[in-house]
């Protein structure tokens, strides 16, 4: 399960392999270190076009999920067939995220817990996670308060063997083509819903261990 990624490509690149028609980021940074609850930016369907925006990373937990909790926020999406995200599969509601690497978490024999970041290669070229985002209002940090935001999570799905080898139960869905993005973005569900799958073995490459941030994609 993906809870911290980067991008450090420039919103052009985000536009245009998105067909993203419009830009709400203003000057957006590289993020190296993109973590639960952070703005990040997301390109999703709007009357007029594809828009690029910021939202938050975390989507409503499900019910059964807040006991006990006094925050709500869900950052992958797994089970697709559950009436609580399924609300938010239709076109109207999806969106694409872009990256250029992600961080999984290896346990190791001594009991440390170092990230272990993937990339298509070092040079980490943009890609895209298969992503859901509405408007909500809940209490995402107890110091805040109920607040209203624009919200996203990713989906995941079963690990590729790069990925399997250091998180074996998960791993975002990719968008590697502009044709891929069309069709999360603009097909019926039982259509776009066909891209839950894992990037094929030998897709990924790791470029960076027990570090919080990548910044390897950064321009010296």
């Amino acid at each position: 399960m993906c809870n911290l990624y980067s991008v450090t490509k420039g919103q052009q690149a985000i536009r245009e392999l998105a067909g993203a028609m419009s830009d709400r980021t203003g000057n957006l940074p590289p993020l190296p270190g993109i973590f639960p609850d952070y703005a990040a930016p997301i390109v999703r369907n709007q009357p007029k076009g594809r828009e690029l925006t910021m939202a938050r990373w975390g989507m409503p937990t499900p019910v059964f999920a807040l006991q006990g909790k006094k925050s709500d926020s869900a950052t992958n999406v797994r089970n697709v067939t559950s009436p609580h995200w399924r609300r938010w599969l239709g076109i109207e509601n999806r969106c694409v995220v872009p990256w250029t690497s992600f961080s999984e978490i290896e346990v190791r024999p001594d009991g440390s817990r170092p990230p272990v970041w993937f990339a298509f290669d070092e040079t980490r070229p943009l890609a895209f996670f298969a992503g859901i985002w509405t408007r909500w209002t809940s209490v995402r940090k107890v110091k805040e308060g109920e607040t209203t935001n624009d919200i996203f999570a990713f989906l995941t799905t079963e690990p590729n063997k790069e990925v399997g080898a250091i998180h074996p139960k998960a791993m975002p869905v990719i968008l590697t083509t502009r044709e891929e993005i069309d069709l999360w973005m603009s097909a019926p569900a039982e259509e776009a819903l066909k891209l839950q799958r894992p990037l094929p073995d030998e897709g990924l490459k790791i470029v960076a261990r027990g570090v919080k941030q990548d910044e390897g994609g950064l321009a010296a």
